[in-house]
């Protein structure tokens, strides 16, 4: 099922393409240290709930209670640092008329009994009156647990959907399950159907700690 592409350095990265690929997944992107200082900023963040977010909440029923925090400057600064990668802007550029880029990360934490139901990045969000709605383009998303077993589940599914379109019912295909790994980084073109598995009761206290978001463009 995993028709991702794997890339073990930075170097092989020179060569990879959206255009060819929608999926990336890269292992061990981050070092040791990396995972460590952004796990310890994840300690200090301040987190909210879904309870808390009502607008995400009803996006997402049933998706457990897991918890969503603000990235700060230094640390948001750092994060981006490390995404400055030419296929990401080659994709980025590859849209006309393009009037403003933007970026959207938050930390993410999800415990036993939490997941994230299927979606394409499209319908989520909300406009804010005045404002230009802004273009999902690329997701990110990427792995900062010290620890993740099989067992406890919270693989990212990645879909497409069925080439027999005849029916109005949505038809999808799994095309990649993608394991947790820390330390581990995934990208994918917006829009693709996908969800995060529900997080085993065998986990523990064990949590899946997490930086997503999206690229992002605004057009007159």
């Amino acid at each position: 099922m995993h028709e991702g592409k794997s890339f073990q350095s930075l170097a092989d990265l020179a060569s990879f393409s959206f255009q060819r690929s929608p999926v990336v997944v890269v292992e061990k992107f981050w070092s040791s240290e990396e995972q460590t200082f952004f796990r310890n900023q994840m300690i200090q963040a301040s987190w909210k709930s879904l309870s808390d977010l009502p607008n995400v909440r009803e996006d997402f029923p049933n998706s457990g209670n897991w918890a969503k925090a603000k990235i700060g400057p230094v640390e948001g600064e750092r994060f981006l640092s490390r995404l400055r990668l030419p296929f990401i802007q080659e994709h980025i550029e590859s849209f006309p008329n393009i009037i403003g880029r933007h970026v959207g990360f938050s930390y993410y934490s999800y415990s036993a009994g939490d997941c994230l139901l299927t979606h394409d990045d499209t319908d989520q969000g909300r406009v804010i009156e005045g404002r230009v709605a802004l273009q999902r383009r690329i997701a990110v998303v990427t792995y900062f647990h010290e620890e993740w077993q099989p067992d406890w589940g919270g693989e990212l599914i990645i879909y497409e959907r069925r080439t027999d379109r005849s029916s109005n019912r949505l038809d999808l295909v799994p095309t990649h399950c993608i394991e947790p790994r820390p330390g581990s980084l995934v990208m994918f073109t917006v829009p693709r159907f996908h969800r995060v598995c529900r997080i085993d009761p065998t986990a523990g206290q064990h949590r899946r700690l997490s930086i997503a978001g999206w690229f992002m463009t605004e057009h007159a």
